[in-house]
């Protein structure tokens, strides 16, 4: 068993997703500065491309979830925070077109500013490797306790999921 994780993790605090917030601003915004360095339609454009996205994700992605599906009105997650639950729940493992989309989604947000980064080699390096410590940070501190047992990156114990018959 991971000896760093032993409970899982059932509620968030308003702290946690300012921590991951503040992980997945780096790349973000190092995106967002190396692109409108060179292209104001560019940035326009993946602005819409990153608010489209979430939207996506949030519609194929985050109502299977449990953080989602509980009781309330609004989300409360490690990245989405007291964000109105627009869509319909859907309790469960997601599905072949969900993974897909959901996955689809996030690489758009990478690829876009590519281009862009690729033309300011400093700003890909920064974007690069905050988003592999953004990622890591996320699988080393949540996939190990995550209440989500259906998501297909869930590394929880087998030994820390509830029974079949609780």
């Amino acid at each position: 068993m991971n000896m760093l994780h032993t409970q899982l993790r059932e509620r968030y605090s308003f702290s946690d997703f300012l921590y991951y917030t503040t992980f997945a601003a780096v790349p973000f915004f190092t995106a967002f500065y190396a692109v409108s360095n060179r292209s104001t339609t560019g940035l326009v454009l993946y602005i819409i491309v990153c608010l489209l996205s979430l939207a996506i994700i949030y519609k194929f992605y985050c109502t299977h979830c449990p953080h989602y599906t509980r009781e309330g009105k609004t989300t409360k997650c490690m990245f989405v925070w007291w964000m109105p639950k627009f869509f319909q729940r859907r309790p469960g493992s997601l599905g072949f077109l969900d993974k897909g989309i959901t996955f689809i989604a996030s690489l758009a947000v990478i690829i876009f500013p590519l281009y862009w980064l690729f033309q300011q080699p400093g700003l890909l390096v920064i974007f690069i490797l905050s988003l592999i410590v953004f990622l890591v940070t996320i699988r080393r501190n949540e996939c190990s306790r995550c209440i989500y047992f259906d998501c297909p990156v869930n590394k929880v114990a087998e030994d820390l999921k509830p029974g079949e018959d609780v």
